[in-house]
């Protein structure tokens, strides 16, 4: 049974965490809000890493630009997949929940990205900086930069998998960066773009893990009663 006081941790927790990443959100946003123009970010620290990266990608061999350009969505395929084996591997009531709870909060901060989206209106770099080797297909104007929606899937999806499994976590982490770095060098994301959506898919996964986990698996396992299902609760979460 949950107590009072356990309630009390996981809310102030997940609001704790929830604040965290609004505001490293926020810092990281390049305007927007309250304008009507598009943004276009064409100096500072992330155009400049942004070039650099490009720049390596266009000068390596061909092999490279074709990794580049399948990557991003073949790495989340990869994260996707990931998760489904973990409830297959082990199908106790708390990797279950979790395995919903990660899945419905990392749609829950896809949502979320595509409103910031219409909120800050940021050119795509493939629009605005010149002389750009663009590796996929650049998006139309009113698809919108930041934050990026794969980096947002890849960190709720490679972040809850690492929790749920940490077995897992040598492989789930790092494949969320990597999917990020391939859009920047795909050239139609900054790397702020990536950050962002790193953060906000991360911390809304976290979020809801932590305040969640606990009533989603009772709920599993009173739906499955009788089918090896338990109740377990992860480390983690016993903190």
């Amino acid at each position: 049974m949950t107590s009072r006081y356990d309630i009390i941790r996981r809310v102030l927790g997940s609001i704790g965490v929830l604040i965290f990443g609004a505001v490293v959100v926020a810092l990281l946003s390049p305007g927007g809000l309250g304008t009507t123009m598009p943004v276009r970010v064409t100096s500072g620290e992330s155009a400049s890493v942004f070039r650099e990266v490009n720049e390596a990608v266009a000068d390596a061999p061909p092999w490279v630009g074709s990794v580049v350009d399948v990557a991003g969505d073949g790495l989340l395929i990869v994260l996707g997949l990931l998760l489904v084996w973990t409830v297959l591997r082990q199908r106790d009531a708390r990797t279950v929940a979790g395995v919903l709870l990660v899945g419905g909060g990392t749609v829950i901060a896809y949502g979320v990205s595509e409103a910031l989206k219409l909120v800050v209106d940021e050119e795509r770099p493939c629009r605005v900086l010149p002389g750009v080797e663009v590796i996929a297909h650049c998006p139309a104007i009113g698809d919108w930069s930041f934050p990026s929606n794969h980096a947002t899937l890849a960190a709720g999806l490679g972040v809850g998998i690492a929790l749920l499994r940490p077995r897992l976590a040598a492989i789930a982490l790092p494949l969320a960066p990597a999917a990020g770095l391939a859009r920047v060098a795909a050239g139609v994301h900054y790397p702020h773009d990536v950050l962002a959506g790193a953060v906000l898919g991360a911390t809304l996964v976290i979020a809801i893990l932590l305040i969640a986990n606990p009533f989603a698996t009772r709920a599993v396992g009173v739906l499955f009663k009788g089918r090896d299902f338990d109740e377990r609760q992860s480390a983690w979460l016993k903190v």
